[in-house]
């Protein structure tokens, strides 16, 4: 049985940083990509950011140079280090999983979703 689960996340002021976690089991963890997505209230979900199972990552250019992505295989788990957190960075954020080589961008490359966690950036 495949979960993802994600933690972190909660409210921070314009600046400041937060970092989320994301825990998937049930997929042979070295060759899954995983990947974020956020979606705000009446928007469409949208890519955050993810990496492959060689460590490569990718990001949208919204957040580029502000949030990293990490991986550790020993842990089965990836991060999402976000950095000068903005207001338009608030909503709920989902961890996705895909067994595959590289990081897609679109949320129905994703078979396999986390729970959603909020982040709020207040200005």
């Amino acid at each position: 049985q495949v979960q993802v689960v994600q933690s972190g996340g909660g409210l921070v002021q314009a600046g400041g940083s937060l970092r989320l976690s994301c825990a998937a089991s049930g997929l042979p963890f070295t060759s899954t990509t995983l990947a974020w997505f956020r979606q705000a209230p009446g928007q469409e979900r949208e890519f955050v950011g993810g990496i492959g199972r060689t460590g490569t990552s990718r990001y949208a250019d919204s957040v580029k140079g502000r949030f990293t992505s990490s991986r550790d295989n020993a842990k089965n788990t990836v991060y999402l280090q976000m950095n000068s957190l903005k207001p338009e960075d608030t909503a709920v954020y989902y961890c996705a999983a895909r067994v595959g080589l590289f990081v897609q961008n679109s949320p129905s490359d994703y078979l396999y979703w986390g729970q959603g966690t909020q982040v709020t950036v207040s200005s």
